[in-house]
């Protein structure tokens, strides 16, 4: 990795708050964030488009933002934006967890073998940009984020194996030690719960611990939503439950599947624990898609749906909370580009807030509450799903299969 000039050539002395201050704190809220809006991301929304989300996220109380690659513009300009958005109102504030795209050798190639243990080409780029874009913007840039779900097994195209991650955590642990990165700059790496050691053995290696050690604190993710399919045991009806009323058994489904998130982060805790290491774990993602045509939507978990993606997300900030865990919620926005050949596929249904600049369930009453009063989206105001017409909503709400049901699933798939 390029050594780096022992004198100092950035002045960090006008950093007023720190990512120690504002991760754990209620008062921070944060979310996950893409700005686009169109099928690609060839197309990059505008610094305008930029800080038209930014006024809509800080009327919701979002005070810092994860973005997830630098090789696009869309992370420079909503930097700029940002600045450009503090000189005209010095009291506005928003920060970013700022993410560094890391992929294993032939990641996204046609070559036959991913290599994992070494790097792609253009990893030491993106990391060279994360650190310039922390350099040019250190009052806004909190953390970053070294990889993206890299280090879980599942993620066969790019998955790399936990020294890679540890070896770009090093280094910009350097780069803070020598001056070139601000001393407060928080470094972390965002995965999977079962990457962090909440999951199985495999996972528990020495490079996973040196990189526990290295990090100022774990960024895990935890997604019931999936495991509806994946991992459906705490899903359903159960047999006592039958005879209950639908919105009694979609409410003990949703409870349950809020416990299994508390179970992910708890087990990353007792991991963490349990190798004499104590520093702060938050979410850096979790989130409840609201349109599916895939495993978790009608006729397969009958788990998607605008009611219980709201009852998750109330769930869970009411949690995080009452505990000081900060949860990058995701998403803001719907992004259609993340499944552009499927348009009802739940990749493109996570956002708070969809492509019509309408409102989501779980924000109803921030909208009867005005606090989107003379905002807009694109030339959208923010208005309600549904034309606000709970009765249309509750149409749409799936009960949750019976553990019969899931079962027989189960036993079709061995």
């Amino acid at each position: 990795m390029a050594s780096c000039s022992s004198q100092p050539k950035h002045d960090f002395s006008g950093i007023t708050i720190t990512a120690a201050e504002i991760l754990g704190n209620p008062e921070y809220q944060a979310i996950s964030y893409g700005g686009y809006r169109e099928i690609t991301r060839d197309i990059q929304p505008t610094i305008p488009q930029l800080k038209e989300d930014m006024r809509i996220l800080s009327a919701m109380g979002v005070r810092i933002l994860r973005t997830y690659n630098v090789h696009y513009d869309e992370a420079a300009n909503l930097l700029q934006a940002i600045r450009e958005m503090r000189q005209e109102d010095p009291g506005f504030e928003m920060y970013v967890m700022l993410g560094a795209w890391i992929d294993a050798k032939n990641s996204w190639t046609d070559e036959p073998e991913r290599i994992r243990d070494q790097d792609a080409p253009r990893n030491a780029v993106e990391i060279a940009r994360a650190v310039e874009l922390t350099q040019q913007y250190p009052e806004i840039v909190k953390i970053i984020a070294v990889g993206n779900e890299a280090m879980v097994h599942w993620a066969a195209e790019y998955y790399v194996e936990p020294v890679i991650i540890l070896n770009w955590v090093n280094h910009l642990q350097e780069l803070k030690a020598q001056g070139e990165l601000p001393e407060t700059l928080w470094i972390t790496s965002s995965d999977d719960f079962a990457s962090w050691g909440g999951g199985g053995e495999e996972y528990h290696t020495d490079d996973l611990n040196a990189l526990i050690e290295a990090v100022d604190f774990i960024s895990m993710h935890t997604y019931p939503m999936h495991n509806t399919h994946y991992n459906p045991q705490f899903w359903g009806v159960r047999d006592n439950e039958v005879n209950l009323s639908d919105s009694e058994k979609i409410h003990l489904a949703m409870d349950r599947a809020m416990n299994l998130a508390k179970k992910h982060y708890n087990d990353v805790v007792a991991y963490m624990h349990s190798i004499g290491v104590d520093k702060p774990v938050h979410i850096g993602e979790t989130g409840w898609a609201t349109i599916s045509n895939e495993y978790y939507g009608e006729g397969g978990a009958n788990a998607i749906d605008e009611y219980k993606s709201a009852r998750f997300y109330h769930d869970m900030r009411n949690w995080s909370n009452e505990n000081n865990i900060t949860v990058f919620y995701f998403e803001a926005f719907d992004e259609q580009w993340k499944d552009a050949g499927n348009p009802l596929g739940s990749e493109n249904h996570f956002g708070l807030i969809n492509l019509q600049g309408q409102a989501k369930f779980m924000l109803w009453d921030l909208v009867d509450e005005g606090i989107f009063e003379g905002l807009s989206r694109d030339g959208q105001p923010i208005t309600k799903t549904f034309g606000g017409d709970i009765d249309a909503l509750m149409e749409t709400v799936l009960v949750p299969p019976t553990d019969r049901e899931i079962r027989a699933r189960l036993a079709e798939r061995e």
